[in-house]
């Protein structure tokens, strides 16, 4: 059996994955107040160095700018709620946002189809790459266990995501 082909022609006998990667833990600074998340890490950044992280802000990619209001997904809605219809997505000042945060996410899911990502590292706790909590709406810190939008949307398509504290376990799946 011969090598698999990579993307440029050439044969490859082991490719690495690609892993979607929150900008804002590359250090962009693209949150909502114009800060980034950095996550220092040493596989991060051999990953870098390997050329296998494929950046992504779904709310820069849905078209919100930075800085803007902080958003949370309204009423204690999930990403799941959003993506069905049954939830919303608004800002501090009350604006319905919800579009943006589609956009977004479809967007970083094609993103990761071009590239063949398999994987995500997402910041949790946002309404759009939150993985093990988000905000409930009320703009006044109060967490609970849910899922952002944008990780609701490559979660059903398979991709598996993981938060910057679950780096390990991301590390045994990706090397």
């Amino acid at each position: 059996m011969s090598p698999p082909i990579r993307r440029d022609g050439r044969q490859s006998l082991y490719m690495k994955a690609k892993i979607l990667v929150s900008a804002c833990l590359l250090g962009r600074p693209v949150r909502h107040d114009g800060s980034a998340k950095t996550l220092i890490h040493d596989a991060l950044r051999a990953w870098r160095a390997e050329d296998r992280v494929i950046p992504i802000c779904p709310e820069l990619a849905g078209g919100l700018d930075v800085p803007r209001q902080p958003c949370e997904l309204a009423d204690g809605a999930s990403g799941e709620d959003v993506l069905s219809g049954k939830g919303r997505v608004i800002d501090l000042g009350g604006a319905d946002v919800t579009m943006s945060f589609i956009s977004g996410a479809e967007a970083a899911l094609a993103l990761a189809k071009i590239h063949d990502c398999r994987f995500a590292l997402l910041t949790d706790g946002s309404p759009s790459c939150g993985g093990a909590f988000i905000h409930d709406g009320a703009f006044k810190g109060t967490r609970h266990d849910g899922m952002g939008v944008t990780t609701a949307l490559l979660r059903s398509n398979g991709i598996a995501v993981f938060s910057e504290d679950q780096i390990e376990a991301l590390m045994g799946l990706v090397g």
